[in-house]
């Protein structure tokens, strides 16, 4: 084998190879906000009003609340009493006052 051919080979091993490292992360790391799956104080971002940023929501499942999940996920999660997580932010289990 050449040494030219040699090269070639070894150039696109290591370009697939980096291709392969690089797309799967990716794929895995998409992410959407998911409303009302979000646990007290455990949720990534604004939870609506009197709240700020990551982990202020009042209350367990608040509506309001939101929490980065798979994609592709919120709406089929398994959550207590027949909740289902949303898209959009909902009106249920908001804190009281």
């Amino acid at each position: 084998m050449s040494h030219s051919i040699k090269t070639l080979a070894v150039a696109s091993s290591l370009a697939a190879a980096l291709t392969a490292h690089f797309a799967a992360p990716a794929a895995a790391q998409e992410k959407e906000k998911c409303f009302g799956v979000a646990l007290a104080k455990q949720n990534d971002c604004a939870a609506g009003p009197g709240t700020t940023c990551a982990g202020t929501s009042k209350v367990d499942y608040q509506g309001n609340a939101w929490k980065l999940v798979p994609a592709g996920t919120c709406t089929t999660m398994e959550l207590p009493d027949g909740r289902m997580g949303s898209l959009e932010a909902l009106d249920r289990d908001l804190p009281q006052g």
